[in-house]
C-alpha cells in the first residue's frame, strides 16, 4: 500500500476507524500538534546522544502515541479503541511526569533569576523548541472535550520540558 492514498485530496482525513472529518478539525488540529511535538521532541532526543534526558524523551515520545492514537478517535468509537486494546492517557502517566520533576526540582541551582534564554545549548534548545509546541498542543486540547488527563499530561509536559533544557544549559556550562 502507498502512502500516497490520495483519500485527502479534497480536505478531508479519516480518523481512527474510518470517520472522515475535514482537515480544518479541531481534532485533527489537536493531534497534529501533538505529533509536531513528537518531531520536536525527536529532535532533542537525538541531540541529546547516549544520556539521561533521551532516555527520558524516548519514554516520553512512546507516552505520546497513546496521547496521539486517543486524539485521533471520536469520542464514539473509544470503547472500540480500548476493547482493541489501546491505552488511554491516564494519571499514572501525569504521576510519572510529576515524579520526575520532583526529582529535578531538588536541584535548586536549577532556577536562574528572569527568564531562560533558549539557545544556550543545542539540547536546551531543541527542549524550549518542544516545550513550546507542547504549549500550542496544550490550547489546541482546551478546546475540545477529551479525556482530562490529556491536558493534565502535556501541562506537566511542558513544564518538565522546560526543566530538562535547564539541567542541558547547566551540563553544556560546565563542560
Amino acid at each position: 500500500m502507498s502512502i500516497a492514498t490520495k483519500t485527502g485530496d479534497r480536505g478531508e482525513t479519516a480518523l481512527m476507524y474510518g470517520r472522515r472529518v475535514p482537515k480544518t478539525d479541531p481534532r485533527v488540529d489537536a493531534y497534529g500538534c501533538v505529533d509536531e511535538l513528537n518531531s520536536a521532541l525527536g529532535i532533542a532526543r537525538a541531540t541529546a546522544g547516549s544520556t539521561a534526558i533521551a532516555g527520558q524523551i524516548l519514554a516520553i515520545q512512546k507516552e505520546l502515541i497513546n496521547v496521539m492514537g486517543e486524539l485521533a478517535t471520536a469520542p464514539e468509537d473509544l470503547n472500540r479503541y480500548e476493547k482493541d486494546g489501546f491505552t488511554l492517557t491516564t494519571s499514572a502517566m501525569v504521576d510519572r511526569l510529576t515524579s520526575v520533576i520532583d526529582d529535578l526540582e531538588k536541584d535548586k541551582n536549577l532556577y536562574g533569576k528572569g527568564w531562560a534564554m533558549p539557545g544556550d545549548s543545542p539540547l536546551g534548545a531543541a527542549l524550549d523548541l518542544a516545550r513550546t509546541t507542547c504549549r500550542r498542543a496544550e490550547r489546541r486540547i482546551a478546546a475540545l472535550e477529551t479525556n482530562p488527563e490529556i491536558l493534565r499530561y502535556l501541562n506537566r509536559l511542558s513544564d518538565l520540558c522546560w526543566l530538562l533544557a535547564r539541567v542541558a544549559e547547566k551540563k553544556a556550562a560546565a563542560s
